[in-house]
């Protein structure tokens, strides 16, 4: 999750919370994909002396570095046992423990990199990087094209469930119609995307590089997703409204009044006459904010946080330790009781995050910010809105009415909570597919 900015005084930029390694990759492109199910032209045209041309991507972690992970694994040092029987001193040790001790003896990266590599990868050169991107065009005629934003300590990982019920309805209950053709980037920084080498990267230029990659890929009409910061470069694309562009849809929408945002987030009483829905998302908000240390870290001094470069244990703690209702969650699917997230869908994200090596560049996105995050940002375009319960907030509908005056759909699910896509695919790719509806 992102934030604020310099006069609260948190940040030397602005603030970004709550939402959000060495790998077999030769300089990226390499390896060949073989899928053949989208095949595209490349180009010789080029931009500030590279390319445009799409290349395919297929990624392999070499087996030494999987045999690395799980020696750091078992030679983790840990630190004694928290002093309090709940989590509000961080991830519990005998937690963290329990998923360390699956991680090192159970379980096999190779079981999500063959699903990765199951489905077409390429790169291509945006803006002076290597961007990464899965590409899956669906069989039905007239499917409309999708780019799908993730978050931090999110990746592509987290979307991966939906790519089936969303480009082949007819064989996940729903219809041709329903059908999408879906784009996938890794944000600069992040799992297979090159990482910046020069300050600058910030989602405003991130959703310049996202409109510049439909636009390559010769798409001329198509929606875009987001959740977390997925949901700030959505954002930042509608109010740039590029030709194309015919709609977004956010599980995560950017809804509150700015004024109640900075006085939240200053710890300020919320003003009186909200009503229910809004006092709760005021509330729930004030809440995230008193549990963002990790995104206050990393958008004052991430370059501190190379501890996370060096332990994968230390990389889990601080990646599980995101907001309170995602802990709780994944804490009792490791005991064993898994409701949305099983253990080894944590540890393939976070995996790849240690593969990559991309702990510290992800979180340098924190440090470049200078948007607000659950602020009205001035969208006009058609916005389709899913909330699901246990978000960081349940923005209420006369918010987002507000900040989205085209607002096209708005709908309160029954279950389901950041990583939305993820925990919950069913759903989540119903309310995509109504979000749309009206927009085909």
């Amino acid at each position: 999750m992102p934030g604020h900015t310099k006069q609260l005084s948190l940040t030397r930029r602005t603030f970004c919370g709550a939402a959000a390694v060495t790998c077999a990759v030769a300089p990226l492109g390499l390896l060949g994909f073989s899928n053949k199910a989208d095949a595209m032209t490349d180009t010789t045209k080029k931009t500030d002396g590279f390319s445009t041309e799409i290349r395919p991507f297929h990624f392999s972690a070499k087996d030494t570095d999987l045999s690395e992970l799980r020696r750091r694994i078992q030679a983790t040092r840990w630190p004694d046992k928290e002093l309090v029987s709940d989590s509000s001193q961080g991830v519990q040790l005998a937690t963290i423990q329990k998923l360390a001790r699956h991680w090192a003896t159970k379980y096999d990266w190779r079981v999500i990199e063959s699903k990765i590599n199951a489905v077409p990868n390429f790169i291509t050169h945006i803006d002076g990087l290597d961007i990464h991107f899965i590409h899956v065009r669906s069989k039905h005629e007239n499917a409309l094209p999708l780019l799908m934003a993730h978050g931090w300590p999110g990746s592509i990982i987290e979307l991966m469930k939906v790519i089936g019920p969303l480009t082949d309805p007819t064989s996940h209950g729903g219809s041709a119609a329903d059908a999408f053709s879906l784009v996938i980037p890794s944000m600069p920084g992040y799992g297979f995307s090159e990482k910046p080498t020069v300050a600058g990267w910030n989602p405003v230029r991130i959703a310049d590089a996202y409109i510049e990659l439909m636009k390559r890929l010769g798409y001329t009409r198509y929606g875009a997703q987001g959740g977390d910061w997925g949901s700030i470069v959505v954002d930042l694309m509608a109010v740039k409204a590029p030709p194309g562009l015919i709609g977004i849809h956010s599980n995560m929408p950017g809804v509150i009044p700015p004024e109640l945002d900075a006085a939240l987030f200053r710890g300020e009483p919320v003003p009186s006459g909200l009503s229910g829905e809004e006092q709760l998302a005021a509330d729930q908000l004030a809440n995230t904010y008193k549990h963002i240390g990790y995104a206050i870290m990393m958008g004052d001094r991430p370059q501190s946080l190379t501890g996370l470069a060096d332990s994968p244990v230390g990389l889990a703690a601080f990646m599980l330790d995101h907001d309170p209702k995602s802990y709780e969650m994944i804490a009792r699917s490791i005991d064993g009781n898994a409701e949305g997230l099983t253990p080894d869908d944590v540890l393939d994200n976070i995996t790849l995050f240690w593969l990559t090596n991309t702990a510290v560049s992800s979180a340098r996105l924190y440090w470049e910010n200078k948007s607000t995050f659950f602020a009205v940002k001035g969208v006009n375009i058609p916005v389709a809105v899913s909330v699901f319960p246990d978000e960081l907030y349940a923005a209420p509908k006369s918010w987002t009415q507000q900040a989205y005056p085209n607002l096209v759909h708005y709908n309160r699910l029954p279950k389901g909570g950041h990583f939305a896509a993820w925990e919950q695919p069913v759903l989540f790719s119903q309310e995509v597919r109504a979000g749309f509806k009206t927009l085909r």
